[in-house]
């Protein structure tokens, strides 16, 4: 068969996450900072799709062309190979089945969240030094899009986090159980599009979309940046990827797996 079951899956993700906790720092942090670029070049590709779409078009079709060029980040993470803080939450999966330490896995998370914000924001950085943001449309798209982001109450930031991350760690957790490179694009490709059509937050994308705006004219602070919107998507990513996702596959798939057939059976 070309595809893993979901108990299967489950392993091969613990598996991961016990290579992603043993990685040397220096490695967290390049691979991290690619992550951070390859996921802007998939935020950067939605803005130049979408720049004119919405007063031209039926929005929620316009939201749809830009969801889906945006996948290509991740495909770019997990087949060309980088760190990616969100789908790293499912490491959670080999802290629960005792293969790593929380330590380690809290290093490899706090490794990759800096690589990634570096990646993300030095991408920014070049592509509003690039020229290529000389249209006022560009310009007016990546604004726009810094000035809501940072605008959103703290609790919609959360719960759209949250939303967020479920689907982002789905998309990795079903790329991997697939052999082939056409069935892992796939894979990736739809929970990615759905959750930036839905308008789901995602915090790696967010450390370039928001300093983009900002270096392009955005009246958008640093501090605006992290505290009303990086801290808490960040937050909501952490309880969608890191919790609800990877714990309740855990019960599902691998501690009643390996309970003895005896007491399996009384549950």
């Amino acid at each position: 068969m070309n595809i893993l079951s979901p108990a299967e899956i489950a392993s091969v993700w613990i598996e991961n996450g016990r290579k992603k906790a043993n990685l040397s720092v220096d490695k967290m942090l390049l691979l991290g900072i690619l992550a951070g670029i390859f996921i802007g070049f998939g935020a950067n590709a939605s803005i130049v799709v979408t720049q004119t779409l919405e007063s031209n078009v039926d929005v929620g079709l316009a939201k749809f062309f830009g969801a889906s060029v945006f996948p290509v980040g991740l495909m770019l993470v997990v087949i060309a190979g980088a760190e990616l803080f969100t789908g790293n939450n499912l490491m959670t999966l080999a802290l629960l089945d005792r293969k790593i330490t929380s330590g380690k896995m809290l290093l490899n998370w706090s490794m990759v969240y800096i690589g990634n914000l570096v990646g993300s924001v030095v991408l920014a950085w070049l592509l509003a030094e690039s020229g290529l943001y000389s249209s006022k449309f560009l310009v007016a798209k990546a604004v726009s899009i810094a000035v809501t982001k940072v605008s959103l109450p703290f609790m919609q930031a959360f719960i759209r986090g949250i939303l967020c991350n479920m689907l982002v760690v789905l998309a990795c957790w079903m790329q991997a159980g697939s052999k082939d490179m056409t069935g892992k694009i796939l894979a990736l490709w739809f929970p990615i599009m759905l959750f930036v059509l839905s308008g789901f937050e995602h915090s790696v994308a967010n450390m370039f979309f928001i300093p983009l705006g900002k270096f392009l004219g955005a009246d958008v602070t640093w501090g605006q940046f992290f505290i009303n919107n990086i801290i808490p998507v960040t937050l909501g990513n952490i309880v969608g990827g890191a919790m609800i996702v990877p714990f309740t596959y855990y019960l599902c798939y691998v501690r009643r797996a390996s309970l003895p057939e005896k007491e399996s059976m009384q549950i």
